[in-house]
Formats: structure tokens, C-alpha cells, sequence
């Protein structure tokens, strides 16, 4: 592989395509911008199809915990930002939204990350229609999360970083720093969503598939 500069924030890779093996430039973009702070876009595209984008953030600042309970319209408008290191839960639900290789960095709101989720639960819903039980449970999640999209029923929302590169930004959002342990047993595998306990699980990685019982 060689390396070509361009500029100080601009760098050029050459390697060969995975596809067909036809000689392949990356191109590495660095920025800086609001909440993520550093952070690096990497882009390539081959004349046989094959292209992969991604954004890598430099940053690193301290674990953080970010909490917000959601109790009427108004604070679904809070903005939630979320770095490819953060988890997202719902302690109410049982729903963890773990990191992975597929996962991404976002902002959006209260509502965005409710919406996300609750598709994702459809999904899993309709994975189990087979199982009376599962099913009627995947329709409560769905109705609950519906329900606190209207601002008709109280949600925690919480964030948790180790990176600290996610936070939710409101005037009735909790954060604190968290401890080695707690930043220790922050998963980093795939991306699951765990709606009552192990009874439902859902993979959302690119090929999603469901797990175990």
C-alpha cells in the first residue's frame, strides 16, 4: 500500500479492490464537528461496484452516562447524540441497543431514537408470530414505545459512552461520569435489542437474524 498527501487534513491510500482486485484509491477526510469533535471519513468507490464509506471518530474524553425521562411532546425535541461507541437503554422495556461493527454515529432526537427502536421491534415481533406469547409482548413494546412517541406514558432514555462521545442535550437531562467498572462491562459486539429478558432478541447487524429462544 502507498500513501499519497494532499493536503494536511487530506491523505490518499492505494490497495486493491476485495472484488476484483483492480487498484483501488481511499480517501481519508479529516473534520471537526460539533459533539464529535475529531473525526475521519473514509470513502472509496471501484468501477466494478464495490464501495465503502465509513467515519471513524479521533476523540476520546471521559466515560459518561446520560439519562432523561421522557414525560411529555416537548421533550422528544431533545437533541440526542449518539457516537458508534454509545449504548443506548430503555430500563423500562428491558431494550439495550449495543455497539458493534456495524454501528453508527448519529444525531437526531428523543424521538428519532424512539422511532428506530420501534422499528427494529416490529421486526423482531414479526420474527416470533409463531410464539403466542412472544408475539403478544412484541405488540405491548411496540404500543408502549407508540404510546411515548404521543407523549402519553413515561420513558427513560439513557446514553453510555466510554469513549464519552455521546450525550443528550436538554436542561432535564442527568449525566454523570462513569466509573472503570461500569465503562468495563460496556458491550462492544454486536448490536442486540433484549425486550423482556432474554425472551426476545434481535440481531440488527447488515444480515439480521434471530437468536436463540
Amino acid at each position: 500500500m502507498t500513501t499519497e498527501r494532499s493536503s494536511k487534513t487530506n491523505i490518499n491510500t492505494r490497495t486493491s479492490c476485495p472484488l476484483c482486485y483492480n487498484d483501488l484509491v481511499i480517501q481519508w477526510q479529516s473534520d471537526n464537528i460539533p459533539f464529535f469533535g475529531e473525526v475521519m471519513y473514509i470513502t472509496t468507490r471501484c468501477d466494478c461496484g464495490f464501495r465503502f464509506a465509513d467515519t471513524i471518530i479521533l476523540t476520546q474524553k471521559e466515560p459518561v452516562h446520560y439519562e432523561m425521562t421522557v414525560e411529555c411532546v416537548e421533550d422528544l425535541n431533545a437533541r440526542f447524540i449518539r457516537s458508534t461507541s454509545g449504548t443506548i437503554r430503555i430500563p423500562e422495556l428491558g431494550i439495550d441497543v449495543e455497539p458493534g461493527l456495524a454501528s453508527e454515529s448519529y444525531v437526531t432526537n428523543i424521538e428519532g431514537i424512539l422511532d428506530r427502536i420501534r422499528n427494529v421491534v416490529i421486526t423482531a415481533t414479526n420474527w416470533v408470530k409463531d410464539d403466542e406469547k412472544k408475539y403478544a409482548h412484541g405488540l405491548e413494546v411496540q404500543n408502549v414505545l407508540e404510546d411515548a412517541m404521543k407523549g402519553k406514558r413515561k420513558l427513560t432514555v439513557v446514553i453510555e459512552d466510554p469513549l464519552g462521545n455521546s450525550a443528550i442535550i436538554s436542561d432535564r437531562a442527568i449525566s454523570r461520569p462513569l466509573t472503570r467498572e461500569e465503562a468495563g462491562r460496556l458491550k462492544t459486539g454486536m448490536i442486540v435489542f433484549d425486550v423482556d429478558s432474554s425472551e426476545l432478541t434481535v440481531d440488527e447487524s447488515e444480515n439480521a437474524q434471530p437468536i436463540g429462544n
